[in-house]
């Protein structure tokens, strides 16, 4: 697979140490199934416009400015030019602040990966001392950079031979646990531990990238459109959800249950 246009170009520096790099997603939505909106009527596709809010006439490209909202239909008019000189520093430079163990950051901090790379052969050993000092010492990099002319605060986490850098969450965008699972009581029975051990042990097994069930269904419903074929069926649920006076589980005996069909398949 072709590598990715950088999404990012700029420096990496700390302290006295700066190198150039190249910042690009660690994930991709483009191989997902994507539709436009269509005229069912003529079959052609349904172009969306910016148009005026009062006169409803539409509105040039060159036109289009950002607007912020003091009043109820009163905007004060900001130019890109008056928005490019008040970009801060971090627009074009990863500078790192400080570092602190990799185990002090909880996964829920974490928004979203990015891979950083040296962006020529002349800054590699800059970039490479940087990279192996923060592992070494088992430290991640705290710093910030501008997405979209918003400061974000990112983690610079070597991986292998590059770095991962993470954009992070602020503060104020994370919900405390503790509202959520403060309220939970349970106290299984004791022996339902033991038979829990036993049906997770039956059922681990080495990691690897889940496929998205859904997306293979869209990419066979658009074969089988080409093919002119029927629209399949559309699926029935083969077992009746548990919960209901009706359905109550005895939870003890679902375990012996799955375990039991574990070891039978098994055989």
């Amino acid at each position: 697979m072709a590598a990715v246009k950088p999404y990012w170009k700029g420096y990496l520096k700390l302290s006295l140490v700066t190198c150039p790099v190249a910042l690009s997603p660690a994930t991709s939505d483009t191989e997902k199934v994507r539709f436009h909106t269509m005229n069912r009527a003529t079959g052609n596709r349904v172009a969306s416009r910016y148009v005026d809010s009062l006169t409803g006439k539409e509105v040039d490209p060159d036109d289009q400015v950002k607007g912020y909202e003091r009043g109820e239909g009163d905007y004060i008019i900001l130019e890109e030019e008056e928005l490019d000189a008040v970009a801060l520093e971090s627009v074009r430079t990863i500078e790192i602040e400080l570092f602190t163990p990799r185990d002090s950051i909880e996964w829920i901090w974490l928004e979203k990966p990015h891979y950083l790379v040296p962006n020529d052969k002349v800054g590699e050993d800059a970039f490479a001392v940087i990279r192996d000092a923060m592992r070494a010492e088992n430290v991640v990099g705290i710093s910030r950079l501008v997405f979209g002319q918003r400061e974000r605060a990112v983690m610079l986490e070597p991986r292998d031979e590059g770095i991962v850098l993470w954009t992070l969450r602020y503060g104020d965008e994370v919900r405390q646990e503790e509202d959520y699972f403060s309220g939970i009581n349970a106290k299984p029975e004791g022996g339902l531990a033991p038979l829990m051990k036993q049906l997770i042990k039956q059922q681990t097994k080495k990691w690897s990238p889940i496929i998205d069930p859904i997306q293979d269904r869209m990419l066979e419903l658009i074969a089988e459109k080409k093919k002119n074929m029927k629209k399949p069926a559309k699926a029935t649920a083969n077992q009746a959800p548990l919960g209901g006076k009706d359905n109550v589980v005895d939870l003890m005996a679902a375990l012996k249950k799955s375990l039991e069909g574990k070891k039978q398949s098994s055989r």
